[in-house]
């Protein structure tokens, strides 16, 4: 499902962030695909389109987004880092073979933030939670190769 391109635009309008037509691409790869692209593969679908653009464009146009707020930078391991076009706190379940990443929302985990609080006296202000296993499509294949 597309997440609202708009408001995204709006928002790093209010931060003077210029909207090219390069950013407004990649902002709508971004709420478009849903998969948590790497920057080579945003680079990759939308070379045609703009044939002066560089991976590093892109980059830098990703870190213009997280910056604003509005793209997390999500590394897992030593891969590429993959963006996440998002503006709530949710969690990550990764794919060990094919490295599909889906969110999901686990409200539970807020209440850790309290407990850790009383048990440190740190001032949480963040946290990350990843789920590594296998994706439903990896599930089937495996199964078939036994």
């Amino acid at each position: 499902m597309a997440k609202d391109v708009e408001k995204y635009v709006k928002k790093l309008k209010q931060k003077a962030i210029r909207m090219t037509s390069q950013r407004y691409a990649i902002l709508e790869y971004l709420a478009v695909d849903g998969n948590h692209p790497t920057a080579n593969e945003v680079y990759e679908y939308l070379k045609d389109d703009f044939p002066n653009m560089s991976v590093a464009t892109v980059y830098n146009n990703l870190n213009f987004f997280k910056d604003a707020g509005i793209v997390n930078e999500l590394s897992f391991g030593e891969d590429s880092s993959r963006f996440d076009l998002t503006e709530t706190q949710h969690y990550h379940a990764i794919c060990k073979y094919c490295g599909k990443v889906i969110d999901f929302n686990y409200p539970k985990l807020e209440t850790v933030e309290n407990d850790i609080e009383e048990l440190t006296n740190f001032k949480v202000d963040a946290h990350e939670f990843k789920v590594m296993g296998i994706c439903e499509d990896c599930q089937e294949k495996v199964m078939s190769n036994e």
